[in-house]
């Protein structure tokens, strides 16, 4: 044979191992679609719409890079909606069913029974993490049609329960003493917020330790927020409940309160400082808030390592990352491949009656659905066993980073007193 020849030859044989490789091999097979419902625009959601798809890239990345499932690569394709309107949010639905996904992976939708209801005779898997007891409800009502339907993290009731517990166990730590039994609630006028409202003021008076002194309504956008901070001086409470959920607007606050604060009072913002964004316009003045979620990514070996691929992969140095739903994307993509591993991703039905009989440990916590709710147990007050359900978190901003301080299983730090705490 000739060097010309042999040369062919070996061109030939390497096109052909090349053809015949795992990657090459699951580049023809046929995908397995997700269709995620992503907010693009819009006044609010946008931030932690962006964490979800990116939390579930790195996933599918991760795991096409292991050869798929099966042999076969997972697609992502996501819809973008407008989670404002119940015509927006039923129309991006309609579309993944159009286009006959294997399953639906959705961040949260403020309004999440029209959701629902797009997707209801299309039985699909539909993971959401709404947070959102009115649709766990809706689901368990009609358990049936929504057979189909998991919920990733509890609902927003817990915020309500959770928080005079984590301030009792603060109190009994030492680390804090309030200056007063008071709590000020300021409130945006939203379902979901509202349901927070509620459940607070029910579960501080049920404990007895701390009193709600007064609850100030807001109504979203908030263009200024001098007369709370007035009103908030005026009751003087030791503990302010500022539970709204947009961070623009909560590092708008932080920095009004930040420049002229209540002196000595504890202040927890529910939920909004996890997007990314607000720690940037809050700049040092973010420093010491508290806010909480009943579902964010864990800082131990398992979430740490997820953080560092999360980072190396979409956060620009010196930036931010979000703390909630980038875990929850990651979470619902291994969800759905454990589960497709078991059973035909082509037979709903078999894959559905797979997620509701396993268990997952991802980085925002454990999953289970064996449940009415069919959705996880929120840790502490549905388990007392942390790897049995999603922990309630509480961050504190420290060093201009957000570190876990409750549960003392999961803390990184210790609380530490703000500013105008001193």
């Amino acid at each position: 044979m000739s060097p010309v020849d042999r040369r062919r030859a070996l061109q030939t044989l390497g096109a052909a191992a090349a053809l015949s490789s795992p990657l090459a091999a699951l580049a023809q097979a046929k995908p397995l679609v997700v269709g995620l419902p992503i907010a693009k625009s819009g006044p609010a959601g946008v931030a932690d719409h962006a964490d979800y798809l990116n939390g579930a890239k790195l996933a599918a990345k991760q795991i096409n890079a292991a050869g798929g499932v099966k042999g076969r690569p997972i697609e992502l394709r996501d819809f973008d909606i407008d989670i404002m309107t119940p015509e927006g949010t039923q129309a991006s639905f309609r579309k993944m069913v159009d286009a006959k996904v294997h399953a639906i992976a959705s961040p949260f939708c403020i309004i999440p029974i029209p959701a629902m209801e797009a997707v209801a005779n299309y039985k699909a898997p539909y993971f959401n993490g709404n947070t959102s007891v009115a649709g766990m409800e809706h689901r368990k009502k009609n358990d049936k049609k929504f057979a189909h339907i998991f919920h990733l993290d509890p609902p927003e009731t817990f915020y309500g329960a959770g928080f005079p517990i984590f301030l009792e166990q603060l109190q009994a730590s030492g680390a804090w003493k309030p200056v007063n039994n008071k709590v000020h609630i300021v409130t945006e006028q939203l379902a979901y917020t509202q349901t927070i409202t509620k459940s607070a003021e029910e579960n501080f008076k049920k404990r007895g330790k701390f009193e709600v002194a007064k609850v100030t309504q807001i109504q979203f956008p908030v263009q200024d927020w001098g007369p709370v901070l007035q009103d908030i001086k005026k009751t003087g409470a030791g503990v302010l409940m500022i539970n709204h959920w947009v961070a623009a607007e909560l590092a708008a606050f932080s920095k009004a309160f930040a420049a002229k604060p209540l002196p000595g009072a504890l202040v927890y913002l529910q939920y909004g400082p996890s997007q990314p964004e607000y720690l940037g316009l809050a700049g040092p003045a973010a420093e010491g808030f508290i806010w909480g979620t009943v579902y964010g990514a864990y800082a131990d070996k398992q979430g740490q390592a997820f953080r560092a691929a999360y980072q190396a992969e979409f956060v620009k140095p010196g930036g931010v990352m979000g703390m909630v739903y980038t875990g929850g994307g990651y979470d619902t993509i291994q969800l759905l491949a454990k589960a497709w591993q078991t059973a035909d991703p082509d037979k709903f039905d078999d894959v559905n009656n797979t997620i509701r009989k396993m268990t997952y440990r991802g980085v925002n916590g454990f999953y289970r659905f064996d449940n009415p709710y069919q959705a996880p147990l929120h840790y502490p007050l549905e388990t007392q066993k942390l790897e049995e359900g999603i922990a309630h978190l509480f961050f504190q901003v420290q060093g201009g980073q957000h570190r876990i301080i409750s549960p003392d299983t999961l803390k990184e730090v210790a609380f530490k007193a703000a500013p105008w705490m001193k």
